[in-house]
Formats: C-alpha cells, structure tokens, sequence
C-alpha cells in the first residue's frame, strides 16, 4: 500500500502521457465502442481472480457471456493459484499490476473532475482510512478510466467488502452505476464497519445469494431500498454438472469423507477433526481436506495431537477437475462451517449424487435437508459425530436415493442458465449498448 501512494505522488509524468487520451472522452466525446457495440456490455469486479475457491464467478460470467451479454474482467489483484486458467487470466486486467497507470488515473481525475475526485476520497477515508482510503481510490480511480474507455457503464462486484467499495467510488468519479453480490458471512459479521446500508443505498441493485442473505441486506438498508435487493444463486462449474456421477452399482470407497474448505477458523475444521477421532477409534474412517490457508499449522498440529495421520489427508489445493474426481470417491462431503453464505461445494457434491453432511447455518438449510444429507448443529461435535456415523451406516441404496434427489434438487434450483438469465434481467436496464 505503501508503494501505491509513494507512486500516486510521483507520477506527474504519468498523467502527462496519459492526460491527452482522458480529455475527449471527459469533455463529452462519444464513448469509444459505445456506437459499435450490438450487445449490452458490463464489467465485473472481485478481489482476487480467478481464484480456486471463486471458481462461481468464472460461471456466472461464462453464462452471461452464452446469454449475448459482453463482460470485461478487472480483479483488485490476480490469483497466484489459478493452477492453469490461463486463458481466463489473460482476459483479466489486475487493477494493481500497472503502478504508473494507478498514479495518472488519480492525477487525472483530480485534474478533470476536481469536485468529484475530492468527495470520492473523502467517502474512501471514512469507510477506510490511511493507506487502505488511498489504495481503493487509486483502484477505483483505474477502473473508472477503464471503464470509459470501453465504453462500458455499469459495474458488478463480488462481495460487499472492498471490491464493492472500488466499484461505488468509481461511479462516483465517472459516469457508471454499480451493483455488487454479497455472499456472507464477512459482509454480515461487520456491516457497519463496512458501510454496508451506504452501498446498498447508492447502488443500481444488490444481490445475495440466498434468501438469508437477502434478510441480511435487509436487516441494515433501508426499507426503502428493499425492493433493489435481490436473490441470485451461485451456481457450480458445469464440470460437476456434465454428467451426474457414479449410480448405485457404481459405489464410493465405503468409508472415505470429503471435506473442501478454507483452512480457517469459519470453516471449523478443528470440530471435525474431534469428531473423526471419535469414530477413528472404534472402526475404519478416512478424510481428505481439499484446500489451504491460515490455519493450516493448526490443523496439522491437531492432526499429529489425535493421532490422525494415517486417517486424514491434506491435500492442499485442487482444481475443479480434482475436486469433481475426489468427490466421486467419498461417501459424503462435510463441511462444519461456523459461517457461510451459501456454499457451492455442497452444490457441487450433491450435483454428483452424493450426500452431504453440513452445518445449519446461513443459507444451507435452503439447500440441504434430511432428503439430500444430514444438517447438523454448528459448535456440536457429538451430533457432528452422529452425523459421520449415520452416513457410515446407511446401506447404498439409501446413499444412492439421497444422492439421486440432490442431483436433481441442484439442477433444478442451481443450472449456471437459469441463475444467469436472472442476472441478466437484472443487469439490462444498466449495461451500456
């Protein structure tokens, strides 16, 4: 962050090449693309992208995309573990690779629109402050540029934590309008703080992504902006989608779980990892946690604590394709969250038949029920227990008929088309032509 305002402050020249480009276009020129374009055009922005664990992003633009809509891609920073997506990184702009396009950004918007550029800092200090304020005006200032060049005049977010921030200070400085996606639970655990009521109240519309989440939207905006407020679920990579998975005479390893989490302490690992002692002292268990991060010397601490290294396995991180073939060995996925929003690897597990063991939190009770798996208490490592247990002693053909209803349950409420097509109702009125 440091390095970000050291170059704002010293890019003079920067903004004198770029300066003569901006002016045509801030005088009132038409929009460069603008009159060509024969589709509604939109951008996206999130923080981190593409990233593993967002592979949902990625589907949704895809789709928008199949459905005629044009998506420009901007991400804060670039994924280091995006394991390949080559091409979808190549159609990514990272906002924070090109120091000296930051700086001219800020010097030309305080040179064209001084009025604007001053509110829209003061909005980033009260929301941020220090460094922080600095750093999202500068992306924000960037990603105006951008967007007016493209000729591109709305902008939707991934979460209502710091991309939706950029996303509202570059509507301040530029002709756009912006809306923005919150899944939870970082947006709920502090919304004040975040000005959550604030980006809600200036944006074109909001999203959550399950009916909890649009309570929560709810819960701090003002009723008056209810009705901008809408659901649109995620929905999973069409790689767990292409082909239903293995039917009952085609059987998982009897006695291996999937868990596919963060490393961190919303996922509740430690909870899990008590529970599989439990059983892993009486009879044959085995787990495989899909996935990285902070927590990651906890975990392996506790694992070495209990015992466990010959019953489970880091894996580390996974693409989709390693996902979808580690599911199709387990039994059933678990994922003991203590917060979530809505979790697209349930999606993804059920998508190909399998039942899932889940927390019954957030959104997951919307998807997931004594029909499709087991939901149990969070903070409860005896009915997590209980719960590893009863899908260890279900027969196969109760697997399977559970696994057959969340296939289908997913399809029906999760197909990558029909979520896009809301979006795109959405998304009309404001993407440019």
């Amino acid at each position: 962050m440091f390095e970000i305002t050291q170059t704002i402050a010293g890019a003079t020249l920067g903004f004198r090449r770029h300066a003569e480009d901006e002016a045509p276009r801030i005088a009132g020129a038409p929009r460069p693309g603008a009159a060509a374009r024969q589709r509604p055009a939109v951008a996206y922005l999130s923080n981190v992208y593409p990233k593993i664990s967002h592979s949902f992003i990625r589907t949704e633009i895809a789709a928008l995309e199949r459905q005629g809509v044009e998506v420009h891609r901007f991400t804060v920073r670039r994924a280091p573990e995006a394991l390949g997506d080559r091409d979808e990184t190549a159609r990514t702009t990272a906002l924070l690779e090109d120091r000296a396009a930051l700086a001219a950004a800020v010097l030309a918007q305080f040179a064209m629109r001084p009025l604007q550029a001053l509110r829209a800092l003061a909005l980033a200090l009260r929301g941020a402050g220090g460094i922080r304020a600095l750093a999202y005006f500068a992306e924000a200032a960037l990603l105006a540029r951008r967007l007016e060049r493209a000729g591109v005049a709305h902008v939707h977010a991934h979460f209502g934590t710091n991309p939706a921030m950029v996303v509202r200070l570059a509507a301040r400085l530029a002709p756009v309008t912006y809306s923005f996606t919150a899944h939870g639970p970082d947006e709920f655990d502090a919304p004040r703080g975040l000005d959550l009521p604030g980006k809600i109240a200036e944006a074109a519309f909001v999203v959550g992504v399950s009916s909890f989440g649009r309570g929560q939207l709810m819960r701090w905006s003002d009723p008056a902006h209810w009705p901008r407020i809408h659901v649109v679920p995620c929905a999973p990579d069409p790689v767990f989608l292409a082909d239903p998975g293995p039917a009952a005479d085609d059987p998982p390893e009897d006695a291996r779980f999937l868990c596919v989490a963060r490393l961190s302490a919303q996922k509740g690992l430690p909870l899990l990892l008590e529970a599989v002692a439990r059983i892993a002292a009486d009879r044959a268990i085995r787990l495989d946690i899909v996935g990285d991060g902070e927590d990651r010397a906890i975990i392996e601490g506790q694992i070495a604590r209990l015992g466990l290294g010959a019953v489970v396995t880091l894996r580390g991180w996974a693409g989709p394709e390693a996902i979808r073939a580690a599911l199709v060995r387990a039994r059933a996925l678990v994922l003991p969250s203590f917060a979530e929003g809505l979790p697209v690897v349930l999606m993804e597990a059920m998508a190909l038949r399998r039942p899932v063991i889940a927390t019954a939190i957030a959104g997951i009770p919307e998807l997931v029920d004594g029909q499709v798996g087991w939901l149990v208490p969070s903070g409860s490592v005896d009915a997590l227990a209980q719960a590893l247990e009863a899908a260890l002693g279900a027969w196969p053909e109760e697997l399977a008929a559970m696994g057959e209803r969340a296939s289908r349950r997913v399809r029906e409420r999760h197909d990558p088309e029909r979520c896009a097509a809301r979006m795109v109702e959405l998304l009309r009125p404001f993407a440019g032509r």
